[in-house]
């Protein structure tokens, strides 16, 4: 790859893809209607689906609907988009149903205490996920995994091997579909799993707007109070934990930032870790991802729109973040540098270890070491970005993230300052 191309000049569907897109395509040109989704039909359906029609406390319909309409009159979706759209909602109506049915089966769920979770907050991109992926290797602690959060039900062991295996069909199939994502984010089925699809099920959740240009529906979505979200997101966690549980949860999601107070009133005793990274390599990083996301169910992507959005949506959230975060007693938060992260995650994982007062055994310790070394030499050179390519002012970009950087001493420019403070984290 010539050293001046990015991942994201590089991504483009595959053959078999682009195919099956341009039939759709023709179709429409054609006039040939297409079948609009319908929260009432998809609703009907899953309950024929599943012989079940008990979805549980809390509204969902709204969201639901919001979501759809969205989708069909802004995503311009392609066809995999569609069909994907209208999979994807199916199995989250089905999973909301069948875990009401257990919750109802098992009464020990409803009685599961989540205590002292610790939440991986930061930048998007500012390496929480490899942070997730370390501290999931101790056996004190739990965290939800793909396969589990995507067929959580039964809560039990019962046909685990395969659920693993239906999980890592569908990991397969998204990797075939969008190939360059692998370089960008890790996609598997026994990996640790972000809290935004905890949420999904409320309809109030991050991921769908990670998936799809949602602009409605996100406007919708910034304005609800988050608390049905996290209640649930609270419910999930109880079904994983019958099955395997462990002394504390690990958890992880940088949209946390946007909601600390509501949070913070469901889980009243949460430890944090917040992972700092230089403002403007981070937005690069998300808004390269997202663009490649959104390419795999829409043809119509425009880069530099998923970067506004990316610079307004974290700049606000990490002002709102800073400003609530006092009320967080210093020994239930941890910073951690995205440089320190990167040239010595150890280091990283002892800091937060001390910070907490936790032991982390030699035996632990090796398995983090050996997870690391199987991890690709330029794994950091997989995924290569450059701002400019997003159309952003600099400056007046950088001036949003400024207050942020004077208080944690980052650089607040591009990647060509952004290791200026390697090793060293400075709190103002």
């Amino acid at each position: 790859m010539n050293s001046s191309t990015t991942t994201l000049d590089q991504t483009r569907p595959i053959l078999p893809v682009r195919l099956l897109n341009g039939c759709r395509s023709l179709l429409d040109k054609g006039r040939i209607p297409r079948t609009p989704i319908r929260a009432v039909d998809l609703i009907k359906t899953a309950k024929r689906r599943c012989g079940l029609d008990d979805f549980g406390g809390g509204d969902f319909f709204e969201g639901l609907s919001r979501l759809i309409d969205s989708c069909q009159r802004e995503s311009q979706l392609n066809l995999i988009g569609r069909i994907v759209l209208r999979a994807d909602l199916m199995r989250t109506l089905c999973s909301r149903l069948f875990m009401q049915r257990d919750r109802k089966a098992h009464p020990g769920i409803a009685r599961q205490e989540i205590r002292d979770p610790l939440f991986i907050v930061g930048l998007p991109r500012s390496g929480t996920t490899l942070l997730h992926t370390l501290l999931a290797l101790d056996p004190e602690h739990r965290v939800p995994l793909t396969w589990e959060v995507m067929t959580p039900s039964p809560p039990t062991g019962d046909n685990e091997k395969r659920r693993i295996q239906r999980a890592i069909s569908s990991c397969n199939c998204f990797n075939w579909l969008a190939p360059t994502f692998r370089q960008v984010h890790p996609v598997g089925a026994e990996l640790p799993q972000e809290c935004v699809s905890l949420m999904a099920p409320t309809f109030m959740s991050d991921q769908f707007d990670a998936m799809y240009y949602v602009p409605s529906y996100r406007a919708w979505f910034f304005r609800q109070d988050l608390r049905p979200a996290y209640e649930y997101h609270r419910r999930f966690l109880q079904h994983l934990q019958v099955r395997r549980c462990a002394r504390r949860w690990v958890l992880k999601a940088p949209t946390h930032m946007f909601a600390l107070p509501t949070l913070l009133d469901v889980y009243p005793d949460a430890l944090f870790v917040q992972t700092h990274r230089a403002p403007l390599d981070a937005m690069a990083s998300v808004s390269s991802l997202i663009t490649i996301l959104r390419r795999v169910f829409s043809d119509a992507v425009d880069p530099q729109t998923v970067c506004r959005e990316a610079i307004d949506y974290w700049s606000k959230t990490l002002d709102r973040f800073l400003q609530e975060r006092g009320r967080l007693a210093e020994h239930r938060i941890c910073d951690v540098n995205y440089v320190e992260i990167r040239h010595d995650p150890l280091v990283a994982v002892r800091r937060i270890y001390a910070h907490f007062g936790w032991s982390l055994s030699q035996k632990v310790e090796q398995r983090m070491r050996r997870a690391l070394a199987s991890r690709p030499e330029d794994r950091y050179k997989l995924h290569r970005y450059d701002l400019s390519q997003f159309g952003v002012q600099e400056a007046e970009s950088a001036a949003r993230f400024a207050a942020y950087c004077d208080r944690f001493g980052l650089a607040v420019g591009r990647k060509r300052t952004s290791s200026a403070r390697a090793g060293k984290f400075v709190k103002r």
